[in-house]
């Protein structure tokens, strides 16, 4: 059995205001109705009044408008619409157009922002039924967020406004939007064991728009729920990360888990993250390389080399080539979960001592030799790799041998034959099965989690 924190307990943690009611969207669709025409019209659905069309946007923020096939619809805009987003969307680009100073739009960003987060939240743990797409579906979330940080970027404020200040309510909007502010334990959660977990938005983004993670998914299904297993209650925090190497090198895994394994009353007795893998599998990684490798982001950058360092959380001298998971992958394994097999996944690919970067140098075995450059973990060198070696990286920085750490690579999804579709009874069913064997092995983790933490010997 598993519980989730109160939505009104969601509204009070992100002190929605009587515009912006997570426990009423008809607040949302109340405050939108009172537009004028010059504000909204059938072909712009959103606010326009204070937003220019010559903004520099990301690629990611370029895909809006985008259909799923030649000659349909907006994908974005489909998502929306079917998850009851689209009043979430008007209302924040109407709140901004109010704002008449930097002060005011810092507490818009923010506000809605964690609003967004709790409203996909609940609708996703059915606490918030809108919308016609299924509740397990994370793709509304990813592209409501881009149409917010659309909007700054067009914003013609009343006041100067410089590039950082702009980029500062972005990045406040997207930490925010992502779980990131709003991590806290629940107030009756002592005795329960704790577990912070982390899922991924959807990628691939230039092969099909419809794209969906069901680690993202499984990330909206367990935020702030209570978990119950033979050894007692674990109770789940949960964010999601984009997929970009540029919020990467700013430090935003660190940033996420760097609030859990500081020492204190908020310190989480298990961290892992989780992305999706190939189709029928869930590898438990036994390696996490210090590489990224050549496979564009979301917005289309590519990057080689080491792992870089945040210089604002502590981290070991010199970073490891290789951190080994600590997750209690046993318990995890003989848990029994279906329907795809639990395996710990080895096999990595090094460069042997002193032979970096030669290209015809590079080896690949079960397991890293003495003095090897990493080329890539068994989880591969992109960004779930990542995320996996930054944050038990900082947990060897902060000195938090005492909480188990990994990552779980989970099943592929196979979409409907239609191209045009955006889903289907059997693809949501799919979905469905991937995303609840992956609580079930998040619940096998968290029952597993030692008492006073894993005894582990420092890196030398």
């Amino acid at each position: 059995m598993a519980t989730s924190r109160s939505l009104g307990r969601r509204a009070a943690v992100v002190g929605v205001s009587s515009a912006v009611a997570l426990s009423s969207v008809a607040s949302w669709s109340a405050s939108s109705a009172n537009a004028t025409p010059q504000q909204e019209t059938e072909n712009q659905p959103y606010p326009t009044t204070c937003l220019t069309s010559d903004a520099v946007l990301t690629v990611e923020e370029q895909r809006i408008g985008q259909p799923l096939v030649e000659g349909g619809e907006s994908a974005a805009e489909q998502f929306l619409e079917a998850a009851g987003f689209e009043d979430a969307v008007r209302q924040f680009t109407s709140d901004l157009c109010a704002a008449q100073d930097l002060a005011e739009a810092e507490e818009v960003v923010r506000r809605h922002g964690e609003a967004l987060w709790e409203l996909a939240v609940a609708r996703a743990q059915g606490e918030e039924e809108i919308g016609t797409i299924d509740r397990y579906d994370d793709r509304p979330l990813y592209w409501a967020r881009l149409h917010m940080t659309r909007a700054l970027r067009q914003w013609e404020a009343p006041v100067d406004v410089s590039g950082i200040q702009r980029n500062a309510l972005v990045h406040i909007l997207d930490y925010a939007s992502r779980g990131i502010t709003s991590i806290e334990w629940p107030e009756d959660s002592e005795g329960a064991k704790r577990v912070m977990i982390s899922g991924f938005d959807t990628y691939s983004l230039d092969s099909s728009l419809r794209n969906s993670n069901p680690s993202g998914a499984t990330a909206l299904q367990l935020d702030g729920r209570t978990l119950e297993t033979d050894t007692g209650p674990v109770v789940v925090e949960a964010v999601v990360f984009p997929v970009n190497w540029t919020d990467f090198d700013q430090g935003i895994v660190e940033d996420a888990f760097g609030q859990v394994l500081a020492t204190g009353e908020n310190r989480a007795d298990l961290i892992m993250t989780i992305s999706q893998t190939g189709r029928g599998r869930m590898d438990i990684e036994q390696w996490a390389a210090n590489f990224r490798g050549g496979f564009p982001d979301n917005n289309r950058n590519m990057l080689f080399g080491p792992i870089s360092r945040p210089s604002h959380w502590p981290q070991p001298f010199d970073s490891p080539e290789w951190i080994e998971t600590t997750l209690p992958y046993e318990a995890m394994i003989d848990a029994g979960t279906g329907p795809w097999p639990v395996v710990l996944n080895d096999g990595i690919c090094e460069w042997p001592a002193g032979t970096y970067p030669s290209p015809s140098a590079v080896q690949c075995q079960d397991d890293p030799s003495e003095g090897s450059t990493a080329a890539s973990g068994p989880g591969g060198s992109y960004l779930s790799n990542e995320s996996m070696y930054r944050s038990n990286r900082l947990r060897i920085g902060i000195g938090a041998w005492d909480v188990p750490g990994g990552h779980l690579h989970i099943s592929a999804l196979e979409y409907p034959e239609d191209l045009a579709a955006l889903t289907s009874p059997e693809f949501e069913a799919d979905r469905q099965a991937v995303v609840d064997q992956t609580i079930e092995l998040v619940r096998a983790a968290g029952a597993a989690a030692p008492e006073g933490g894993v005894e582990e010997e420092p890196a030398p």
